[in-house]
């Protein structure tokens, strides 16, 4: 079945870097600017058909803010586990994010922008309870799930077994582990970054070699998911900076 994928950035993005098969492309009888235009000289370029339609269409298409652009793209893939670590394992200080229940697909789209600025290698979604990578995760990515390698696994706590095995250092995020700044970040590295309410499920938590918490104030509980991995991964790569 096939996707669509709106805004300039987002489908800009896919244009650039070929991870997506586009089959047509809907441009807004309206649509101005550099970006637009980059978007059809890039269409052109990959002899994608491109169909100039009236605001109307590309509203229908797509409600949600899609700025006059419109891609119809084939169903993304994920890559399986072994194939994500075969494809960074290479890598200097490979770092892997895993996901144990993230649903909201905002919070999926930020953490991802949040492990594509700070270094991160990959992501490991589950595929039950978890938001998957639709046009609002790619929006609220701002096109950075085009950039970094997603996986998807049925059993989240099995994967973090299979981590281990490989001799990749998992560490969980929860308040009630202890202080991040003491906590030291061996490589290859997975960081588990739990749910918006119930954070990591007891099994996964119970798995991590270890469960650092964020030092906090007090003023409020804890830092929503997208915050907590904004904090934990700038951390990581402040360390690695020096």
């Amino acid at each position: 079945m096939d996707e669509i994928i709106s805004g300039r950035n987002a489908v800009r993005e896919i244009l650039r870097l070929h991870r997506v098969t586009v089959n047509k492309l809907y441009i807004s009888q309206t649509a101005r600017g550099s970006a637009v235009e980059e978007i059809i000289t890039l269409a052109r370029e990959q002899k994608i058909p491109i169909h100039h339609v009236p605001a109307e269409k590309t509203d229908a298409l797509s409600p949600d803010n899609n700025q006059g652009v419109v891609a119809e793209i084939a169903a993304g893939e994920y890559l399986e586990l072994d194939e994500l670590w075969n494809s960074v394992k290479d890598k200097p200080n490979p770092l892997l994010v895993l996901l144990d229940g993230i649903e909201d697909p905002h919070n999926l789209g930020a953490i991802i922008r949040n492990a594509v600025a700070f270094g991160a290698h990959g992501i490991i979604v589950g595929k039950w309870r978890c938001a998957t990578v639709t046009n609002t995760v790619l929006k609220t990515s701002a096109g950075a799930s085009e950039h970094i390698p997603i996986a998807r696994v049925t059993n989240i706590a099995e994967t973090v077994s299979t981590l281990k095995d490989w001799n990749i250092w998992v560490i969980g995020t929860d308040q009630t582990g202890s202080s991040m700044a003491k906590q030291t970040f061996g490589f290859p590295l997975c960081i588990v970054i739990g749910s918006e309410g119930e954070g990591m499920h007891r099994l996964v938590k119970e798995r991590c070699d270890a469960v650092v918490a964020i030092p906090q104030t007090g003023a409020i509980s804890s830092l929503n998911a997208s915050c907590a991995s904004a904090v934990i991964l700038y951390e990581i790569f402040r360390r690695n900076q020096i």
